[in-house]
């Protein structure tokens, strides 16, 4: 991979160079956020993942997700965040960020969420260029009476109108709960299901992203993601004239 860290503490910078050269990693560290929104922007194909603490000085870490998620909508970021400041945890997600890890935080845990995000966005990548499959672009791999998803396009459908701008992890919670229309579907197997990994409890990143989620959907049509209280979301189109 090939890593931008956004983090002003150059001790923490030094110690992940140490575990991202072992795992064979490039990583390019930026110690303020108007530097890290600059070494993004000059190649912004060039980088596999995103680490950004949210405490910068020169720019707020808030501001340069945005601008990040304004130039990518696929490219993984991961949040670092202070262990109390749960509403930036939250605000974090709903900007675009796929994950956030606390501090302190281990580094094993940091790389073991990073190999977890890297795959899934490799494999997604891995099957939006399959070529082997002819028309892509009109099959889909869940249909509904209203809805539609394309998973090697990465595109999405409501009443024949685009979701625009899905996240990777927007894209995966969507499909996860539209390819079985009605089932209920808890916070915590979502986070097995989308994340890959335990979050030990902590469920509200899967609330940020339900939230950003049906924002989006809302921009063209009717809500299809419903909260079944006490239990988690389920997708049902069914009632959608």
């Amino acid at each position: 991979m090939n890593i931008l860290m956004i983090e002003d503490n150059e001790s923490v910078c030094e110690m992940m160079q140490m575990f991202f050269l072992n795992e064979g990693w490039e990583v390019d560290f930026k110690y303020d956020g108007q530097a890290g929104i600059d070494g993004f922007l000059e190649d912004p194909q060039k980088w596999d993942m995103i680490i950004l603490d949210l405490n910068l000085p020169e720019v707020d870490g808030m501001v340069v997700a945005r601008k990040i998620r304004e130039v990518s909508s696929t490219v993984p970021l991961i949040m670092l965040t202070a262990r109390d400041s749960e509403s930036d945890q939250v605000i974090g997600l709903e900007i675009g960020a796929d994950d956030y890890v606390t501090k302190p935080f281990s580094p094993l845990t940091l790389t073991a969420r990073m190999k977890a995000l890297h795959r899934r966005s490799d494999l997604q990548s891995t099957a939006s260029e399959d070529t082997n499959t002819q028309d892509n672009d009109t099959e889909f791999d869940v249909k509904t009476a209203h809805f539609q998803m394309n998973t090697k396009t990465r595109e999405a459908y409501l009443m024949g109108k685009e979701i625009n701008d899905l996240t990777p992890k927007e894209f995966d919670l969507l499909y996860t709960l539209a390819n079985k229309p009605r089932q209920v579907f808890s916070r915590e197997k979502l986070l097995e299901l989308v994340w890959d990994y335990q979050y030990f409890g902590d469920e509200r990143t899967v609330d940020a992203h339900i939230k950003k989620l049906r924002q989006k959907i809302e921009k063209i049509g009717p809500q299809v993601i419903q909260t079944v209280w006490g239990v988690g979301y389920k997708f049902d189109d069914s009632g959608v004239e």
